[in-house]
Protein backbone atom coordinates (compact mmCIF):
# COMPACT_ATOMS: atom_id res chain seq x y z
CA UNK A 1 0.00 0.00 0.00
CA UNK A 2 1.51 3.66 -0.86
CA UNK A 3 2.60 5.40 1.62
CA UNK A 4 -0.64 7.80 3.16
CA UNK A 5 0.07 11.60 2.57
CA UNK A 6 -1.23 14.49 4.65
CA UNK A 7 -3.21 17.29 3.02
CA UNK A 8 -1.53 20.37 2.36
CA UNK A 9 -3.78 23.97 2.08
CA UNK A 10 -3.64 24.72 -1.91
CA UNK A 11 -5.24 27.28 -4.15
CA UNK A 12 -7.81 26.36 -6.68
CA UNK A 13 -9.58 23.38 -7.41
CA UNK A 14 -8.25 19.96 -5.65
CA UNK A 15 -6.74 17.29 -8.37
CA UNK A 16 -7.45 13.97 -8.60
CA UNK A 17 -3.73 13.51 -8.27
CA UNK A 18 -4.10 14.97 -4.51
CA UNK A 19 -7.01 12.98 -3.54
CA UNK A 20 -4.72 9.86 -4.78
CA UNK A 21 -1.95 10.45 -2.65
CA UNK A 22 -4.00 11.37 0.59
CA UNK A 23 -5.85 8.17 -0.18
CA UNK A 24 -2.25 6.08 -1.03
CA UNK A 25 -3.52 4.92 -4.17
CA UNK A 26 -3.14 5.34 -7.62
CA UNK A 27 -4.44 8.53 -9.53
CA UNK A 28 -6.52 5.48 -11.92
CA UNK A 29 -8.25 4.10 -9.05
CA UNK A 30 -9.09 7.58 -8.07
CA UNK A 31 -10.52 8.19 -11.83
CA UNK A 32 -12.18 4.63 -11.47
CA UNK A 33 -14.11 5.49 -8.30
CA UNK A 34 -15.39 8.92 -8.76
CA UNK A 35 -16.58 8.16 -12.10
CA UNK A 36 -18.88 5.89 -10.58
CA UNK A 37 -16.73 2.48 -11.85
CA UNK A 38 -18.66 2.24 -15.10
CA UNK A 39 -15.83 -0.42 -16.09
CA UNK A 40 -17.06 -2.62 -13.70
CA UNK A 41 -13.66 -3.30 -12.41
CA UNK A 42 -13.67 -5.32 -9.31
CA UNK A 43 -12.23 -2.86 -6.55
CA UNK A 44 -12.06 -3.45 -2.00
CA UNK A 45 -14.89 -1.41 -0.44
CA UNK A 46 -12.06 -0.31 2.23
CA UNK A 47 -10.31 0.90 -1.72
CA UNK A 48 -13.26 3.05 -2.49
CA UNK A 49 -14.38 4.56 0.90
CA UNK A 50 -10.68 5.91 1.25
CA UNK A 51 -11.08 7.45 -2.12
CA UNK A 52 -14.77 9.47 -0.87
CA UNK A 53 -13.16 10.57 2.45
CA UNK A 54 -10.26 11.60 0.73
CA UNK A 55 -12.20 13.59 -1.36
CA UNK A 56 -14.41 15.10 0.78
CA UNK A 57 -11.69 16.28 2.91
CA UNK A 58 -10.08 17.96 0.18
CA UNK A 59 -13.76 19.26 -0.92
CA UNK A 60 -12.83 17.73 -4.64
CA UNK A 61 -15.48 18.27 -6.98
CA UNK A 62 -14.97 16.54 -10.81
CA UNK A 63 -13.89 19.28 -14.05
CA UNK A 64 -17.59 19.29 -15.74
CA UNK A 65 -15.19 19.73 -19.06
CA UNK A 66 -12.93 16.88 -18.11
CA UNK A 67 -16.11 14.92 -17.54
CA UNK A 68 -17.59 15.70 -20.59
CA UNK A 69 -14.76 14.75 -22.39
CA UNK A 70 -14.47 11.58 -20.40
CA UNK A 71 -17.72 10.69 -21.81
CA UNK A 72 -17.32 10.93 -25.20
CA UNK A 73 -14.77 8.37 -25.84
CA UNK A 74 -13.94 8.17 -29.91
CA UNK A 75 -11.37 5.13 -29.61
CA UNK A 76 -8.68 7.59 -30.77
CA UNK A 77 -5.46 7.73 -29.09
CA UNK A 78 -2.86 10.87 -29.51
CA UNK A 79 0.70 10.78 -30.43
CA UNK A 80 2.59 14.05 -29.45
CA UNK A 81 6.13 14.34 -30.19
CA UNK A 82 8.28 17.24 -29.21
CA UNK A 83 10.63 17.94 -32.31
CA UNK A 84 11.17 20.03 -34.70
CA UNK A 85 9.27 17.89 -37.23
CA UNK A 86 7.56 15.06 -36.63
CA UNK A 87 9.17 11.70 -36.97
CA UNK A 88 7.69 9.61 -39.86
CA UNK A 89 10.55 9.95 -42.27
CA UNK A 90 12.08 6.25 -41.60
CA UNK A 91 15.54 7.62 -40.80
CA UNK A 92 14.31 9.21 -38.11
CA UNK A 93 15.26 7.68 -34.57
CA UNK A 94 11.58 8.18 -33.06
CA UNK A 95 10.09 6.24 -36.11
CA UNK A 96 10.67 2.79 -35.06
CA UNK A 97 8.61 3.80 -31.51
CA UNK A 98 5.79 5.12 -33.87
CA UNK A 99 6.06 1.71 -36.25
CA UNK A 100 5.66 -0.36 -32.90
CA UNK A 101 2.48 2.24 -31.88
CA UNK A 102 0.87 2.03 -34.88
CA UNK A 103 1.03 -1.54 -34.78
CA UNK A 104 -0.10 -1.89 -31.20
CA UNK A 105 -2.61 0.16 -31.66
CA UNK A 106 -4.42 -1.43 -34.81
CA UNK A 107 -4.69 -4.75 -32.60
CA UNK A 108 -6.37 -3.00 -29.86
CA UNK A 109 -9.02 -0.65 -32.39
CA UNK A 110 -7.67 2.17 -31.91
CA UNK A 111 -7.40 5.18 -34.32
CA UNK A 112 -4.49 7.26 -34.08
CA UNK A 113 -4.64 11.06 -34.20
CA UNK A 114 -1.02 12.71 -34.48
CA UNK A 115 0.00 16.15 -33.07
CA UNK A 116 2.20 18.60 -34.67
CA UNK A 117 3.71 19.36 -31.50
CA UNK A 118 6.79 21.91 -32.46
CA UNK A 119 7.06 21.34 -35.48
CA UNK A 120 7.51 24.33 -38.04
CA UNK A 121 4.51 26.90 -38.25
CA UNK A 122 2.31 24.56 -35.89
CA UNK A 123 1.09 25.61 -32.46
CA UNK A 124 4.49 25.64 -30.48
CA UNK A 125 4.54 23.30 -27.67
CA UNK A 126 5.97 25.58 -24.72
CA UNK A 127 3.07 28.41 -26.06
CA UNK A 128 0.65 28.25 -23.05
CA UNK A 129 -2.30 25.69 -23.25
CA UNK A 130 -0.73 23.87 -26.05
CA UNK A 131 -1.30 20.62 -25.38
CA UNK A 132 -4.73 21.38 -24.03
CA UNK A 133 -5.95 20.23 -27.92
CA UNK A 134 -4.86 16.75 -27.20
CA UNK A 135 -7.79 16.69 -25.18
CA UNK A 136 -9.53 15.54 -28.71
CA UNK A 137 -7.89 12.10 -28.11
CA UNK A 138 -8.87 9.94 -25.50
CA UNK A 139 -5.51 10.01 -24.27
CA UNK A 140 -2.21 10.54 -25.58
CA UNK A 141 1.49 9.32 -26.17
CA UNK A 142 4.24 11.68 -25.74
CA UNK A 143 8.23 11.65 -26.69
CA UNK A 144 10.45 13.70 -27.05
CA UNK A 145 13.49 14.76 -24.66
CA UNK A 146 12.89 17.83 -23.26
CA UNK A 147 9.13 18.39 -21.97
CA UNK A 148 6.56 21.52 -20.86
CA UNK A 149 6.23 20.03 -17.89
CA UNK A 150 3.63 22.21 -16.01
CA UNK A 151 1.61 21.52 -19.24
CA UNK A 152 1.89 18.11 -18.91
CA UNK A 153 1.35 17.89 -15.28
CA UNK A 154 -1.91 19.79 -15.61
CA UNK A 155 -3.37 17.31 -17.97
CA UNK A 156 -2.02 14.09 -15.75
CA UNK A 157 -3.77 16.00 -12.39
CA UNK A 158 -6.70 16.69 -14.25
CA UNK A 159 -7.23 12.80 -14.39
CA UNK A 160 -6.10 12.72 -18.42
CA UNK A 161 -4.90 9.68 -19.95
CA UNK A 162 -1.10 10.60 -20.68
CA UNK A 163 1.90 8.50 -21.30
CA UNK A 164 5.51 9.16 -22.11
CA UNK A 165 7.82 7.09 -23.92
CA UNK A 166 11.25 7.51 -21.98
CA UNK A 167 10.39 9.67 -19.75
CA UNK A 168 10.19 9.12 -15.47
CA UNK A 169 10.76 11.75 -12.80
CA UNK A 170 9.03 14.53 -13.63
CA UNK A 171 5.43 15.29 -13.53
CA UNK A 172 4.60 13.37 -10.45
CA UNK A 173 2.08 10.90 -11.87
CA UNK A 174 2.66 10.63 -15.52
CA UNK A 175 2.98 7.00 -16.69
CA UNK A 176 6.23 5.83 -18.64
CA UNK A 177 7.55 3.16 -20.46
CA UNK A 178 11.41 3.13 -20.30
CA UNK A 179 14.71 1.23 -21.67
CA UNK A 180 17.07 0.11 -19.35
CA UNK A 181 19.45 2.43 -20.26
CA UNK A 182 21.26 1.48 -16.57
CA UNK A 183 21.99 -1.72 -17.19
CA UNK A 184 22.91 -1.59 -20.97
CA UNK A 185 25.51 1.17 -20.41
CA UNK A 186 26.85 -0.61 -17.83
CA UNK A 187 27.49 -4.00 -19.91
CA UNK A 188 29.69 -2.06 -22.56
CA UNK A 189 31.80 -0.53 -19.93
CA UNK A 190 32.38 -4.33 -18.90
CA UNK A 191 32.94 -5.26 -22.41
CA UNK A 192 35.55 -2.50 -22.83
CA UNK A 193 37.36 -3.47 -19.46
CA UNK A 194 37.17 -7.00 -20.49
CA UNK A 195 39.05 -6.22 -23.40
CA UNK A 196 42.17 -4.58 -20.96
CA UNK A 197 40.90 -0.85 -20.91
CA UNK A 198 41.73 1.06 -17.71
CA UNK A 199 41.15 4.41 -18.31
CA UNK A 200 37.14 5.39 -20.16
CA UNK A 201 36.18 8.72 -20.94
CA UNK A 202 32.38 9.65 -21.28
CA UNK A 203 31.73 12.73 -23.21
CA UNK A 204 27.80 13.92 -23.37
CA UNK A 205 25.76 16.60 -23.98
CA UNK A 206 25.57 19.30 -21.42
CA UNK A 207 22.05 19.21 -20.21
CA UNK A 208 19.60 17.31 -18.17
CA UNK A 209 17.68 15.20 -20.21
CA UNK A 210 16.71 11.61 -17.94
CA UNK A 211 17.77 9.08 -21.05
CA UNK A 212 21.71 11.01 -20.74
CA UNK A 213 21.82 10.56 -17.31
CA UNK A 214 20.59 7.23 -16.87
CA UNK A 215 24.26 6.90 -19.32
CA UNK A 216 25.58 8.63 -17.30
CA UNK A 217 24.79 6.33 -13.82
CA UNK A 218 25.57 2.55 -16.07
CA UNK A 219 28.98 4.47 -17.04
CA UNK A 220 29.55 5.09 -13.66
CA UNK A 221 28.50 1.68 -12.20
CA UNK A 222 29.89 0.13 -14.30
CA UNK A 223 33.50 1.43 -13.70
CA UNK A 224 33.12 1.12 -9.83
CA UNK A 225 31.94 -2.75 -10.73
CA UNK A 226 34.10 -3.93 -13.62
CA UNK A 227 36.89 -1.04 -13.76
CA UNK A 228 40.43 -0.28 -12.27
CA UNK A 229 40.68 3.49 -12.89
CA UNK A 230 42.29 4.62 -9.72
CA UNK A 231 39.74 5.90 -7.29
CA UNK A 232 42.24 8.55 -6.27
CA UNK A 233 42.80 9.82 -9.53
CA UNK A 234 41.11 13.03 -9.47
CA UNK A 235 40.70 13.60 -13.35
CA UNK A 236 37.41 13.92 -14.62
CA UNK A 237 35.51 10.18 -15.29
CA UNK A 238 32.97 12.66 -16.98
CA UNK A 239 32.76 15.54 -19.65
CA UNK A 240 29.62 17.45 -20.12
CA UNK A 241 30.01 19.81 -23.62
CA UNK A 242 27.14 22.49 -24.88
CA UNK A 243 29.24 23.16 -28.37
CA UNK A 244 30.65 18.97 -29.06
CA UNK A 245 31.84 20.64 -32.81
CA UNK A 246 33.73 23.43 -31.17
CA UNK A 247 35.35 21.35 -27.80
CA UNK A 248 36.29 18.12 -29.28
CA UNK A 249 39.26 18.81 -31.66
CA UNK A 250 41.66 16.41 -33.16
CA UNK A 251 44.00 18.03 -30.18
CA UNK A 252 41.57 17.41 -27.59
CA UNK A 253 41.43 13.95 -28.43
CA UNK A 254 45.28 13.57 -28.63
CA UNK A 255 45.33 14.88 -24.89
CA UNK A 256 42.89 12.87 -23.57
CA UNK A 257 45.11 9.81 -24.88
CA UNK A 258 48.45 11.27 -23.51
CA UNK A 259 46.45 11.58 -20.08
CA UNK A 260 45.55 7.55 -20.82
CA UNK A 261 42.64 7.18 -21.92
CA UNK A 262 42.06 4.43 -24.59
CA UNK A 263 38.65 4.45 -25.07
CA UNK A 264 36.08 7.33 -25.51
CA UNK A 265 31.96 6.60 -24.72
CA UNK A 266 29.17 8.58 -25.63
CA UNK A 267 25.39 8.64 -26.41
CA UNK A 268 22.54 8.71 -28.74
CA UNK A 269 20.50 12.17 -28.99
CA UNK A 270 18.11 13.75 -31.17
CA UNK A 271 21.34 15.01 -32.95
CA UNK A 272 24.32 12.90 -32.48
CA UNK A 273 26.53 15.75 -31.69
CA UNK A 274 29.05 14.52 -29.69
CA UNK A 275 29.21 10.92 -31.74
CA UNK A 276 29.76 12.97 -34.96
CA UNK A 277 32.25 15.59 -33.26
CA UNK A 278 34.50 12.18 -32.10
CA UNK A 279 34.42 10.62 -34.98
CA UNK A 280 35.29 13.75 -37.09
CA UNK A 281 38.37 14.69 -34.72
CA UNK A 282 39.52 11.32 -34.77
CA UNK A 283 39.56 10.88 -38.46
CA UNK A 284 41.23 14.28 -38.60
CA UNK A 285 44.21 13.18 -36.39
CA UNK A 286 44.69 10.50 -38.63
CA UNK A 287 44.19 7.58 -36.02
CA UNK A 288 43.26 4.45 -35.96
CA UNK A 289 39.91 2.68 -34.84
CA UNK A 290 40.10 0.96 -33.00
CA UNK A 291 44.12 0.29 -33.02
CA UNK A 292 44.40 3.92 -31.31
CA UNK A 293 42.24 3.78 -29.38
CA UNK A 294 38.27 2.45 -29.08
CA UNK A 295 34.92 4.05 -29.34
CA UNK A 296 31.44 3.08 -27.76
CA UNK A 297 28.05 4.68 -28.43
CA UNK A 298 25.40 3.69 -26.05
CA UNK A 299 22.49 3.61 -28.70
CA UNK A 300 22.47 3.87 -31.76
CA UNK A 301 24.25 6.24 -34.45
CA UNK A 302 22.55 8.76 -36.59
CA UNK A 303 20.95 7.86 -40.18
CA UNK A 304 23.14 9.29 -42.04
CA UNK A 305 26.28 8.05 -40.01
CA UNK A 306 25.28 4.60 -39.60
CA UNK A 307 27.45 1.69 -42.04
CA UNK A 308 26.77 -1.80 -42.47
CA UNK A 309 29.17 -2.19 -39.29
CA UNK A 310 27.22 -0.26 -36.02
CA UNK A 311 29.66 0.87 -33.19
CA UNK A 312 30.01 -1.07 -30.03
CA UNK A 313 27.35 -0.02 -27.82
CA UNK A 314 23.85 -1.36 -27.33
CA UNK A 315 20.27 -1.12 -29.53
CA UNK A 316 17.29 0.61 -28.06
CA UNK A 317 14.09 -1.63 -28.35
CA UNK A 318 11.92 1.00 -30.11
CA UNK A 319 9.05 -0.82 -31.43
CA UNK A 320 8.58 -3.01 -28.19
CA UNK A 321 8.72 0.48 -26.44
CA UNK A 322 6.38 2.13 -28.84
CA UNK A 323 3.78 -1.07 -28.26
CA UNK A 324 4.34 -1.34 -24.65
CA UNK A 325 3.46 2.61 -24.56
CA UNK A 326 -0.13 1.48 -26.27
CA UNK A 327 -0.94 -1.14 -24.02
CA UNK A 328 0.09 1.20 -20.70
CA UNK A 329 -1.72 3.99 -22.24
CA UNK A 330 -5.33 1.40 -23.32
CA UNK A 331 -4.88 -0.05 -19.42
CA UNK A 332 -4.94 3.42 -17.60
CA UNK A 333 -7.81 4.84 -20.05
CA UNK A 334 -9.86 1.84 -18.79
CA UNK A 335 -9.25 1.86 -15.19
CA UNK A 336 -7.15 -1.33 -15.05
CA UNK A 337 -4.61 -1.87 -12.92
CA UNK A 338 -0.73 -0.92 -14.74
CA UNK A 339 2.68 -0.91 -14.06
CA UNK A 340 5.64 1.27 -15.70
CA UNK A 341 7.91 -1.50 -18.01
CA UNK A 342 11.65 -1.45 -18.01
CA UNK A 343 12.75 -2.71 -21.44
CA UNK A 344 16.59 -4.43 -21.81
CA UNK A 345 18.50 -2.96 -24.47
CA UNK A 346 20.45 -5.78 -26.11
CA UNK A 347 24.39 -5.10 -26.03
CA UNK A 348 25.66 -4.77 -29.74
CA UNK A 349 29.11 -6.10 -30.37
CA UNK A 350 31.08 -3.75 -33.20
CA UNK A 351 33.99 -3.05 -35.29
CA UNK A 352 35.01 0.38 -32.97
CA UNK A 353 35.84 -1.40 -30.04
CA UNK A 354 39.34 -3.20 -29.42
CA UNK A 355 42.24 -4.16 -27.16
CA UNK A 356 44.01 -1.35 -26.39
CA UNK A 357 47.47 -0.71 -27.95
CA UNK A 358 50.30 -3.31 -26.76
CA UNK A 359 47.44 -4.80 -24.26
CA UNK A 360 45.98 -8.41 -24.61
CA UNK A 361 42.22 -8.46 -23.56
CA UNK A 362 42.09 -9.43 -19.91
CA UNK A 363 40.45 -12.35 -17.92
CA UNK A 364 37.42 -11.32 -15.77
CA UNK A 365 36.64 -14.57 -13.62
CA UNK A 366 33.05 -13.04 -13.44
CA UNK A 367 32.47 -13.11 -16.96
CA UNK A 368 29.57 -15.05 -18.30
CA UNK A 369 28.89 -16.46 -21.62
Amino acid sequence: MAEKVPSRPRRGRPRQAEVARLAGVSQTTVSLVLGGNKQGIALHEDTRARVLAAARELGYVPDPAARRLAAARNNLLGVFSFTATFPTAVEHSYYPFLVGVEQEAAAQGYDLVLFTGSSSGGAQAHEPGALDRVRLADGCLFLGRHVPDDQLGKLVADGYPAVHIGRRDEPQGLAWVGADYVAASAHVVRHLTELGHTRLLFVREDDDALASTDRERGFRAGLARYGHQDRADDRAVVVRTSRPEADITPEWVRTRLDEGVTAFVTEETDSGAVWRALQAAVTEAGLDVPGDLSLALLGSPPADLATAQSPTGFDVPRADLGAAAVRLLIAQMSGQEHEEPLVACAFRPGPTTGPPPGRAPRQDPEAGG
